[in-house]
C-alpha cells in the first residue's frame, strides 16, 4: 500500500516545482522531502524525479501518480473533516498561511487564544504573500489563508474558497523630517507625484497597488528601493532616502525622524481569511476564525498620524475600529 505521507511529498513537488519549495510548503527540510520521494520510488519501483540542471523534474509516471495523489489527499481531507465534525472538537493539525504584517500584527494574539481554547489543535504558521497563500489554500496545501488586498487591486479568489472579512487596515504616507510634504496635515494623491519611492518588489500585491494608484494620479512611480520588509522601508525613510506608503497593521511606533501623514482619499487594505468551502464545517476552521475575529479589535496596529509614543503602544487597544 502506498504511504500517504510520501504521496503528499510527491504532490507538493509537483505543485511547487522543486524539492526546496515543497519542503517550505510542508514545513519539512528538503532532505526529508527527498527521502520521502526516494522511499516512494523504491515502493513503486519507478523513477519519479529526474535531474535537470540544478533542479529536478517529474517523470511521466510521477505526473500520473501526483494527479492520483491529489484526489487521494482530497478524500482524506473530507474524511478528517467528517470525523472532526462528529467529535465536535478542534483537533489535528491546522496550517495557516499569512502575509507578513498579518502574521506580526494579528496572529500572535489569535493563535495564543486558539491554543487556550483548543489545546488538542496543532497549529502551524507559514508566512507568504497573499497571491501564494491563496493558491496554496485553493490547492489544499494550507487549511487557512490570512490575506489582504485593495479595492482597486482585488485578489483573485478561486471559486472553491470561502471568505471571512476581518476589517480594514489604513495606510499612511511615511516621510523623513524636513520633507516638503512634512508640513501638510493631509496629503492628496496628486501630491504623491515626483517622489522617490521605497516599496516592496514587483509581484507583491502592495507594489501592484502603489503602481496602479500613482498611474491613476498621472505618473509612473519611481521606485528606487525595493525591499520586502516594512521595517527596512522605514529605516530607509529615516535615512532620508525616499518616502513610502506603509500600512498600520503590525507597524509599531515610528523611529525618530520619520513622520506619518494621512492620504486623501484614505488608502485601506482589506484583511480577510480564505479556506476551502468543503472544510467550512470543520471545528478547527470555525475555532480559528472565531479567535481571529475576537483578536482583530486588539490587533497590534500603529495609531493614526500625530499620535505620540504612549498612544502608539496602546493603539491597538484604544482603536478597535481600525
Amino acid at each position: 500500500m502506498l504511504d500517504l505521507g510520501r504521496l503528499r511529498a510527491l504532490h507538493a513537488v509537483a505543485v511547487h516545482g522543486s524539492v526546496g519549495a515543497a519542503a517550505a510548503a510542508l514545513g519539512f527540510t528538503p532532505s526529508a522531502v527527498s527521502q520521502q520521494i526516494s522511499k516512494l520510488e523504491r515502493e513503486t519501483r519507478t523513477v519519479l524525479l529526474e535531474r535537470r540542471g540544478r533542479g529536478v523534474a517529474l517523470t511521466d509516471a510521477a505526473e500520473a501518480l501526483a494527479a492520483t495523489a491529489q484526489r487521494v489527499l482530497a478524500l482524506v481531507e473530507q474524511a478528517e473533516v467528517a470525523l472532526e465534525e462528529q467529535r465536535g472538537q478542534a483537533t489535528g493539525r491546522l496550517l495557516v498561511a499569512s502575509f507578513a504584517t498579518g502574521a506580526r500584527g494579528l496572529l500572535p494574539g489569535a493563535l495564543a487564544e486558539l491554543r487556550v481554547r483548543c489545546p488538542e489543535l496543532d497549529v502551524r504558521l507559514l508566512e507568504t504573500d497573499p497571491y501564494q497563500a491563496t493558491e496554496m489554500a485553493a490547492r489544499g496545501e494550507v487549511d487557512l489563508a490570512v490575506v489582504q488586498d485593495w479595492e482597486s487591486t482585488p485578489l483573485p479568489v478561486p471559486q472553491n474558497l470561502a471568505r471571512a472579512d476581518f476589517g480594514l487596515d489604513p495606510v499612511d504616507l511615511l516621510l523623513p523630517e524636513g520633507h516638503p510634504l512634512a508640513g501638510s496635515a493631509v496629503v492628496g494623491t496628486t501630491d504623491l507625484r515626483g517622489q522617490r519611492w521605497i516599496s516592496v518588489p514587483p509581484g507583491n500585491i502592495c507594489h501592484d497597488w502603489l503602481v496602479r494608484t500613482l498611474r491613476e494620479a498621472g505618473e509612473e512611480p519611481d521606485v528606487v528601493y525595493q525591499v520586502g520588509e516594512f521595517e527596512t522601508q522605514i529605516a530607509l525613510i529615516a535615512a532620508g532616502l525616499g518616502v513610502g506608503l506603509v500600512p498600520r497593521l503590525g507597524r509599531g511606533p515610528l523611529p525618530p525622524g520619520v513622520l506619518a501623514r494621512p492620504v486623501e482619499p484614505e488608502p485601506v487594505r482589506r484583511v480577510y481569511a480564505l479556506w476551502r468551502r468543503q472544510a467550512s464545517r470543520r471545528p478547527a476552521i470555525t475555532a480559528a476564525l472565531a479567535a481571529m475575529r475576537d483578536c482583530w479589535p486588539l490587533r497590534d496596529a500603529a495609531p493614526g498620524p500625530g499620535a505620540g509614543p504612549t498612544a502608539a503602544r496602546a493603539g491597538a487597544a484604544t482603536a478597535p475600529g481600525r
